[in-house]
């Protein structure tokens, strides 16, 4: 076989192998976890106390909204999925969705004796009843002269009319009812007055 100048080999012979950089082994990927550094850190009153079933999987469902609108990557969703199906306390759950629009977690409820006293609304029955408002007298007076002017044919429309406006106006002073008492006397007394102007102007003309 020859053996060119250059230490070559004739095209076509087969060449030994060259020797190259020994492989990189890939490093080993460490068990998914958190990165406290990218978690936010939350401090809740109760922050130790620890976590049942429920609070995680409502952790974990505020993670897959977050996951569906965009919020994590998948990598990110992998992790703190990890994470708060392992946590054993509120503290490592409300770091999870403390970033997220539906976090922190809400913090656990707290005794009686930590809320303070509740305050009862009292019923309706043991309350005193709204004081009530005077009904006028003069408005009364009115009302009843009003209604005497039909059997008398009249003669106390004069007094009505007069009675009805003092009640009027004493009722609006004084802050009492009776002014749709004093309104039906004045109606009434000005009917009758009405009345009566009549008679005496037909009796004046054809008198």
């Amino acid at each position: 076989m020859a053996v060119q100048p250059w230490g070559e080999q004739e095209f076509g012979a087969a060449r030994p192998p060259v020797p190259g950089p020994p492989p990189m082994p890939y490093p080993a990927m460490p068990p998914a976890a958190v990165p406290q550094a990218a978690m936010p850190q939350v401090a809740m009153p109760q922050s130790a106390m620890r976590a049942a079933t429920a609070d995680r999987e409502r952790t974990v469902d505020v993670l897959k909204a977050a996951f569906a609108e965009g919020r994590l990557s998948a990598a990110e969703y992998g992790e703190r999925f990890e994470a708060a199906s392992t946590a054993q306390t509120y503290g490592q759950l409300a770091r999870l969705v403390a970033d997220l629009p539906a976090g922190p977690m809400v913090a656990p409820q707290m005794t009686v004796a930590q809320a303070g006293p509740v305050l009862v609304p009292v019923p309706p029955t043991f309350l005193a009843p709204p004081p009530q408002r005077r009904t006028n007298a003069v408005a009364v007076t009115s009302l009843v002269l009003g209604l005497l002017c039909v059997p008398t044919g009249g003669l106390l429309g004069v007094p009505a009319v007069i009675t009805g406006h003092i009640g009027r106006r004493q009722v609006a002073e004084r802050n009492e009812d009776g002014d749709g008492m004093a309104v039906t006397g004045i109606v009434f007394g000005w009917l009758s007055i009405a009345f009566w102007a009549t008679i005496m102007m037909t009796v004046a003309v054809f008198g």
